[in-house]
């Protein structure tokens, strides 16, 4: 009789045992799916800071915006906690038993995930701007916090995916791909400034 599967599903480990599978080298879980935690904890701080605006303006239509979306966001970033594994499950497949071109094939479906948070996280970045013309002094904090956990899950998914276009044998696939990355985070830091720097001087 065939052992079952086992299926082992991240997101809903305690931090705990989130970290630790984190730390295994052996681990399934990889960069990803700590920048979507990360991205997911910003989302939390977006949403928090939205609620507290939305008890001083509550007919205000863009903050009932960001507050849902930024409900949303959180939800999306831990449920890619796992699907950033299952978007690498191609590329360990072909590592194993693949040839080079298998593996080639298989690099880019294994960065989705990150990419996927750089793009969300630089919209939260955008919801957060705006709330932070709106937000009560006394809760623009949370915005400058969650610019700066939107910041790491950023950096942190892009030096993975620029890590793993490194290995790409195209020349041209990776000066694109390092290009690209550069102007998104470019244009990340520069919104994120922006809300920090409204956080601070509120403090």
């Amino acid at each position: 009789m065939a052992e079952g599967i086992k299926i082992e599903i991240f997101k809903l480990k305690n931090a705990d045992e989130l970290t630790k599978s984190l730390a295994e080298p052996e681990s399934r879980m990889e960069t990803g799916g700590a920048a979507a935690m990360t991205a997911a904890l910003a989302s939390s701080l977006l949403e928090r800071a939205a609620a507290l605006t939305e008890k001083e303006l509550p007919a205000n239509e863009r903050v009932d915006y960001i507050l849902r979306n930024a409900g949303i966001l959180r939800t999306y970033m831990v449920h890619l906690i796992d699907e950033d594994v299952k978007c690498r499950q191609p590329l360990r497949r072909a590592l194993k038993e693949g040839g080079e071109r298998e593996i080639e094939a298989a690099r880019q479906p294994a960065v989705a995930i990150p990419a996927e948070i750089i793009n969300m996280m630089g919209q939260a970045l955008e919801l957060a701007k705006e709330l932070s013309a709106l937000c009560p002094k006394e809760s623009l904090h949370y915005l400058g916090e969650c610019a700066e956990l939107a910041m790491a899950a950023i950096r942190s998914a892009r030096m993975f995916i620029v890590d793993m276009s490194d290995k790409c044998s195209d020349e041209t696939y990776r000066f694109i791909v390092r290009r690209e990355n550069e102007i998104t985070l470019s244009s990340c830091e520069t919104c994120a400034k922006e809300i920090i720097a409204a956080a601070e001087a509120a403090i």
